[in-house]
């Protein structure tokens, strides 16, 4: 049986934001104080490619925070990559805790498409 599942993204565990950052080719994170434009924010800090400032993700509350200049200082699709990256790391984390196995299959439209198959693992 087949089900089909959206996910909103809450950012909440740093193993799985380590894994977006080397599935990105970004710096590994950080955790600590990153200054953003007009205020400084405490959390696991992601560096963008080509953003002025951090991200800065809060695993308690699960919130990104960032300041892109609506996109002056770095393009929304970015941040967007990240979170894509983060969500399918998420995933298949917890498929593979919970000992089934995980296929991934990128799409035309960007889009990443995971198979969990529950008992199998991988």
């Amino acid at each position: 049986m087949s089900h089909v599942v959206s996910v909103q993204t809450q950012v909440r565990d740093p193993v799985a934001i380590r894994a977006a950052c080397g599935r990105l080719a970004l710096q590994p994170p950080t955790f600590g104080l990153a200054k953003l434009f007009s205020e400084s924010k405490t959390g696991w800090i992601v560096q963008l490619t080509k953003w002025r400032y951090p991200v800065v993700c809060d695993v308690n509350t699960g919130s990104v925070d960032f300041d892109n200049y609506e996109g002056r200082w770095g393009e929304r699709a970015k941040l967007d990559q990240f979170l894509q990256a983060y969500a399918v790391e998420k995933a298949t984390l917890e498929a593979r805790k919970n000992g089934h196995s995980v296929t991934e299959q990128s799409l035309e439209d960007g889009s990443i498409k995971l198979t969990v198959n529950v008992g199998g693992a991988s």
